[in-house]
This record gives C-alpha cells, sequence and structure tokens, in this order.
C-alpha cells in the first residue's frame, strides 16, 4: 500500500488539522476534501415497502453511516447503513437496512431510492429482525463477483454475515460466516466486524489468496482471524485449545485502550497486509480523545503469516475533529473506518460520523 502523503495546500482545497504520524508502510494522512462533507445524509422522504413490516417505511429517515466502498466501471460505489424512524430513539433500537449509491468523482453521489439489502421474509429473517443488516465491508473477487460481509442484528446477539451479488443491486444471502466452522461449534458465537484481505490488481482491490486461502480479520473487542477456500465458509484460526486466536487486543493508555474493532477490507502490500481498525477511547485512555471516542489505527502483519503482528500506531492515524463527526447519536465522536477504494491514483476513505453520516478523507499515493 502506498505510504504517500498528501499536504495541505489551500485550505480551499482541504480541510486540514495537526497531521497524524503515519507510518512508512500505512497510508495518509487522510485530508477531508473541503465542502464535501458529510457525503451522505439521512433523507427524511425515501419511503420504502418493507416486506417484514407489510408497511412503507422512511428507510433512511433518522441516520445513514458505516459504509462500503468498491470501484466498478470506473466509479465508486458505496453500500451504507441506514436507519428508519421505528423503534425507541437508542442506538441500535431502529431497523437498518443497507443502501446503495454512485459517484463519478468519488465525492458527490447519487443514491438508489431503496435499499438494497435487508431484513426479508427469508431463511435469515430470525438473525436480521428487527435490528436489521449493518456494517457492510465489501471486495471483489477475482471472477468479478462481490462479496459483502455485514452485521446481523435481531435485537439478542450479532452474526458477521456473507451476501454475494454481480452487480451490488440483487444479493444472496448465504448466513453467519462461520455457520458451517468446525462442526457448527460457532453457531452460538455472537460476533460482528469481518473484512476480507485484498490486494492491488488492475488499479482495484481485489481479494487475495495467501498460502492458498483467504484470510478475513474479524472482531469487536478483540480482532481475530479466519481463512476461506471460496469467500463465503469461513474457519476461525484457532489455538491449541481450539479458542479463536487474538491477533490484535486494547492497550491502557492507548486511542484503543477500550477496544480494537476491524475497518474497511484489509490489503496486501509489499511490507506486509496493512489492517486499518477503530480503535475505541477508554476513560483513562488517550487523553487527546473523548472517553468512548472511535478512531482510526494502523496495524501491519506479515504478508507470509497473517497472524504476526509487526507494526501498530500508537496514536490514531486519523479521529474525530470536526462537529458533525462529534455532534450525532454517538456524542462521543466517531470516524469509524469500513470503505476504502483505490480511485484516480488516491486512496479514498470512507467512514461514519457519529453513526449519523459517512464522510470522506483522502490520501495521495506516492508509488510505493
Amino acid at each position: 500500500m502506498a505510504g504517500g502523503k498528501l499536504s495541505c495546500l489551500t485550505v480551499a482545497a482541504a480541510t486540514c488539522f495537526a497531521a497524524a504520524v503515519v507510518p512508512d508502510w500505512g497510508p495518509g494522512p487522510f485530508v477531508r476534501p473541503a465542502e464535501v462533507n458529510p457525503v451522505i445524509k439521512p433523507r427524511g422522504d425515501s419511503v420504502f415497502f418493507c416486506p417484514m413490516r407489510k408497511a412503507q417505511v422512511h428507510w433512511e429517515a433518522l441516520h445513514t453511516f458505516n459504509p462500503a466502498a468498491i470501484v466498478r466501471n470506473g466509479k465508486v460505489f458505496l453500500l451504507y447503513r441506514a436507519e428508519d424512524d421505528t423503534g425507541s430513539m437508542v442506538i441500535g433500537g431502529h431497523t437498518s437496512r443497507l443502501g446503495l449509491a454512485e459517484s463519478e468523482d468519488g465525492l458527490h453521489f447519487t443514491r438508489s431510492g431503496a435499499p438494497v439489502l435487508y431484513p426479508a421474509e427469508d431463511d435469515q429473517k430470525k438473525r436480521e429482525w428487527e435490528g436489521g443488516c449493518e456494517d457492510p465491508r465489501l471486495v471483489e473477487g477475482e471472477d468479478g463477483s462481490y462479496v459483502l460481509t455485514y452485521t446481523q442484528w435481531n435485537r439478542e446477539s450479532t452474526d458477521a454475515a456473507i451476501a454475494t451479488s454481480r452487480d451490488l443491486l440483487r444479493w444472496t444471502k448465504h448466513g453467519p460466516a462461520f455457520a458451517q466452522a468446525s462442526g457448527g461449534k460457532s453457531a452460538g458465537l455472537s460476533y460482528k466486524s469481518a473484512g476480507i484481505v485484498c490486494r492491488v490488481s488492475r488499479g482495484r482491490l481485489i481479494a487475495t489468496k495467501i498460502k492458498g486461502k483467504y484470510w478475513m480479520y474479524w472482531g469487536e473487542g478483540t480482532i481475530r482471524l479466519a481463512n476461506s477456500e471460496d469467500l463465503i465458509h469461513w474457519q476461525p484460526v484457532e489455538d491449541s485449545h481450539g479458542d479463536p486466536i487474538i491477533v490484535l487486543g486494547k492497550r491502557v493508555g492507548h486511542f484503543d485502550s477500550s477496544f480494537p474493532e476491524v475497518g474497511p477490507p484489509p490489503v496486501l502490500t509489499r511490507d506486509g497486509i496493512v489492517v486499518l481498525y477503530n480503535g475505541k477511547n477508554a476513560e483513562d485512555g488517550d487523553v487527546a480523545l473523548a472517553p468512548g471516542a472511535y478512531a482510526v489505527g494502523e496495524a501491519l502483519f506479515a504478508a507470509d503469516d497473517p497472524a504476526r503482528l509487526v507494526a501498530r500506531t500508537d496514536a490514531p492515524v486519523f479521529k474525530p475533529e470536526l462537529p458533525f463527526e462529534k455532534s450525532g447519536q454517538y456524542a462521543a465522536g466517531t470516524t469509524f473506518a469500513e470503505g476504502l477504494v483505490l480511485f484516480r491514483n488516491k486512496y479514498f476513505l470512507y467512514y461514519g460520523c457519529a453513526d449519523s453520516f459517512v464522510g470522506l478523507a483522502v490520501s495521495a499515493i506516492t508509488g510505493k
């Protein structure tokens, strides 16, 4: 991955703050383009006939956030989480569905009139109703198909599920990623947040094999590892006791002092596997952040051993600074990274803002 540095040329060109310390092996610094953020906001007039409620709902009326991103046919596409205006006014109290938006320039988006992935009368409804489909991460397969990881939330437990598509519009749900792992012993596990390892190919980020298998970092609280032969059925990497191994944990006094959580799909580079992740700050964590705030960190794992941590940033490379990143339904503030694309020779990072909006930051590429 490029370790290129984007400088602040003029105030008109970008919104800049104190420069984060960015490692040579990772992308950054990330700069917010001027006058486009948030790139996705709630929209009260979008109406969708919900097959579960058997009624029209304002499916993106309250919050639009935590996006996945992909480049297709020279455009940037976002799959973003949208919350309707049903349920109680608490985090997790509404129904979430995934909307689709597209952009010619990566900055200005045209949105679909209806969600493309949502709870329905299908074999996944007991896992998705009535909390919904949340927090997607998206990769392109080597055959041109698309593989989505997303959180199923039934207001009791979560599953990191898999869905596939050829066009980003019509999706086939495959259920929880670990449904068939180890003879079904992971079936009762509540887990979320999964990013499949990619490589740069043909100017895009494509799912890649390492030692004959695909790899996925997953988890909130601690980050763990899984592998797969087909991108659909996944097996957690286990220790000698049969427990999923931990590859990244929390650190006292740091921005990830409460816990780390997987961000966008990781990228295999010549330096190793770069994992952008979201760190939650504890009460006694990083004094430069509010307690509970989410900021973006970077970790590097060995290219030939996805379980071996090589390096990790001590401070966040991107953090909540603007009002829309700290004034939504999650007031402590979030720059919650989930979508990363290579577009027009730059890395475009799409992130959730305070569980309410979608933001964008950009990092230049200098050939690394």
